[in-house]
């Protein structure tokens, strides 16, 4: 069996997987079963420009080898291509991106240094899983240095259509890097789309029935592989008593108020602003729902040093005091909003104590957090995921209300519709919703993807 390598922008604690995003979960199992290495940036910073030696530690069958970044690759590299360019410009976001050509120049020399780094930890027989999009290039630098290993890569954000990703400068010679790869995956049958046609309209190359790209001599295998959640360990998790949630779902019981949940990283592609407006919106049309219902929205800071995050935290507060201030009462307060982290065991409870699970971003690879609220859920008294069409996990979770995140009115309905839904309705769905998540759970991922890529023709053969 060959060697697993994973290279990712950070390394995961593979000793906590059970608080751990579908990345770790996934392949975890992986790493251990064959053995492994797993190389990443460590969060340090340096102010020198040395390159550094990887640190390397192994435990048990999995070594870990981690880098620092200088002061000036975490600011091209990381804060300036990464997540100033690619980032808003993958979400369809062309009025966010800020484009400097330092940013190129500094994205192209992390991922240079990780080949590198990597290269004299390589075996012959490994197969390189290269993850998201920090690591574009990082198959065409280790080509460059000689590696014929079969290498995939994975994006766990969206691929854009080629009208949008035409608008940063260079954008061939990305795609041309991506193309280095023996395998790539992608969250949704609309990402393989975008992709297909750029490299169909703009490299003037054919793309086969079957996924199959002819890249100059070599051929890339391109296809579609939704990441999921462990949904045994989220569901167990989700089952535990929690005493903060379990006295505050009893006072609630009591007064006969149901919540809607929302919980998110603090980012502008999230919706997070018109999911509040539709919450007004909801205790507008529906005066009913008033004193009746709370919207819990957490909010998990992220990137503070990016201007667009400093400003969607403000427009979050200032918009949470407005509906608060308008339709507060003594003893209700419809918003709860909370800036912060909150640990995944109380999240799982969360989930499980409220009716109506609210997922609108304007865009998104997947979002995990929707699986994982139907995970969590009481199956003899399940709440209702209300999610939006711009997820990635829209494509599959039919039984969800779907919901246009641009649109208020659409959302408020939606909303209502969830909070008064029989409970047989909401049976059926979620019972559905349970057969989909454990189809594409994160195991499955993690062996479809392997499995495709050792099946993938090596370049040394």
């Amino acid at each position: 069996m060959k060697r697993l390598v994973v290279v990712s922008n950070r390394v995961a604690d593979l000793t906590k997987t059970s608080q751990s995003g579908g990345l770790a979960v996934g392949l975890a199992d992986s790493l251990k079963i064959r053995g492994g290495l797993w190389m990443g940036w460590d969060g340090r910073r340096l102010n020198s420009d040395e390159p550094p030696e990887p640190v390397v530690k192994t435990t048990g069958e999995i070594t870990q080898a981690t880098l620092p970044l200088t002061e000036d690759d975490y600011a091209e590299y990381y804060l300036g291509f990464s997540n100033s360019v690619l980032w808003p410009l993958f979400h369809y976001r062309l009025d966010l991106v800020e484009y400097r050509g330092t940013f190129m120049e500094g994205y192209r020399r992390v991922n240079a240094k990780f080949a590198d780094a990597l290269l004299p930890l390589l075996r012959p027989d490994d197969i390189i899983w290269v993850h998201d999009y920090h690591l574009i290039p990082l198959a065409a630098e280790l080509r460059q240095r000689g590696c014929s290993q079969r290498m995939g890569f994975f994006l766990h954000i969206p691929f854009p259509p080629p009208e949008i990703l035409t608008a940063v400068p260079r954008h061939r010679r990305l795609i041309e890097d991506l193309l280095q790869f023996d395998l790539i995956g992608l969250q949704t049958n609309t990402d393989l789309a975008n992709l297909h046609r750029y490299i169909e309209e703009y490299l003037k190359e054919q793309v086969d029935k079957d996924g199959t790209v002819h890249h100059g001599q070599r051929k890339v295998f391109i296809d579609s592989f939704p990441i999921g959640i462990d949904v045994d360990a989220f569901a167990e998790m989700a089952e535990e008593p929690n005493d903060a949630v379990q006295i505050e779902t009893m006072r609630r019981a009591i007064l006969g108020r149901k919540q809607i949940i929302g919980v998110d990283r603090l980012d502008y592609t999230k919706g997070l602003p018109d999911r509040l407006k539709a919450f007004s919106r909801l205790l507008e049309l529906y005066p009913e729902m008033r004193k009746s219902v709370t919207l819990m929205q957490i909010a998990t800071p992220t990137r503070e040093e990016v201007e667009a995050y400093t400003e969607i935290r403000s427009e979050l507060e200032a918009l949470s005091g407005q509906i608060n201030g308008r339709f507060a009462d003594f003893n209700w307060t419809p918003v709860h909003y909370i800036h912060g982290a909150v640990p995944r065991e109380a999240l799982a409870a969360l989930f499980r104590a409220s009716q109506v699970g609210f997922v609108t971003p304007l865009r998104d690879g997947m979002n995990l957090v929707a699986k994982e609220y139907v995970a969590a859920q009481d199956p003899n008294d399940p709440g209702v995921l209300v999610l939006s069409k711009f997820a990635g996990a829209a494509e599959d979770l039919h039984e969800a209300l779907i919901v246009n995140p641009y649109d208020v009115d659409d959302m408020a309905k939606s909303l209502c519709r969830a909070l008064t839904m029989p409970l047989e309705e909401r049976k059926e769905r979620q019972n559905a919703l349970m057969k989909r998540i454990r189809q594409h759970d994160a195991q499955s991922w993690a062996d479809s993807f392997i499995e495709a890529l050792e099946n993938c023709p090596s370049i040394a053969a």
